[in-house]
């Protein structure tokens, strides 16, 4: 049995923290990944450059790089704005909302090309006969394409969940309190790394062992209909 020291139940809320922030930045990612596979498929030059330009960006840098930028970033940017309206407070973004924000772009870009492919992989024949039976152009997204983008595109987006998941650990250079920097926080008072790495290593096993049950499940049901068919 490993002897924590009365480190436990920093470990265990700092692995809650760690899956408020991927679960915030999944939010994030999927709306900017769906508008951002919309945007580069439409016809407006304008909407496709600026999808482009994110997704360019955003894959190109470091993910620690995009934390360390939108913490700081955002701060000075807040207080800036704060100042033109005659307010000199410095107005500080919490690491938590800034690791959200940094991870859900991150994930975002590369859901960006996930949700594209999934749509190019619907026949188009299928909307345009929806469309002939006198069906709005909403409801052929929801109806119609939305089931099958996301049936598509889950495997997919499950593997860029996992990287997530991980990635949460690069949040704990800006502050936050989640399972990596409480891990920290034990190995310089009892001086065992091994012990508090080792069992944080374990605690990311069992989240991702978790996590990949969840989405074999989901890909289970999302493909009850199709296998059917396909059977």
């Amino acid at each position: 049995m490993i002897d924590l020291q009365g480190f436990g139940d920093q470990l265990f809320f700092g692995a809650v923290m760690t899956l408020r922030v991927a679960a915030g930045a999944l939010v994030l990612g999927l709306f900017l990944g769906l508008s951002g596979a919309v945007a580069k498929l439409s016809n407006s030059i304008i909407a496709r450059a600026i999808a482009e330009t994110y997704t360019t960006v955003i894959r190109g840098l470091p993910e620690l790089l995009v934390v360390l930028i939108i913490y700081f970033g955002s701060s000075s940017i807040l207080t800036a704005i704060s100042a033109w309206f005659g307010d000199d407070t410095f107005v500080e973004v919490s690491p938590y909302m800034s690791g959200v924000v940094a991870l859900g772009l991150t994930f975002g870009a590369y859901s960006t090309e996930v949700f594209r492919g999934a749509f190019l992989a619907i026949p188009a024949g299928q909307g345009e006969a929806a469309r002939a039976l006198g069906m709005h152009r909403w409801n052929v997204f929801r109806r119609v394409t939305m089931p099958q983008l996301w049936r598509i595109a889950l495997p997919g987006l499950g593997n860029l969940f996992l990287v997530l998941l991980k990635d949460t650990s690069l949040v704990s250079i800006i502050g936050l309190e989640e399972l990596m920097r409480q891990t920290k926080f034990a190995v310089g008072f009892t001086k065992e790394p091994f012990t508090f790495y080792f069992t944080a290593a374990m605690i990311y096993l069992l989240l991702t062992i978790i996590t990949m049950r969840v989405l074999h499940a989901a890909e289970k049901r999302a493909n009850r209909g199709f296998d059917e068919v396909g059977g």
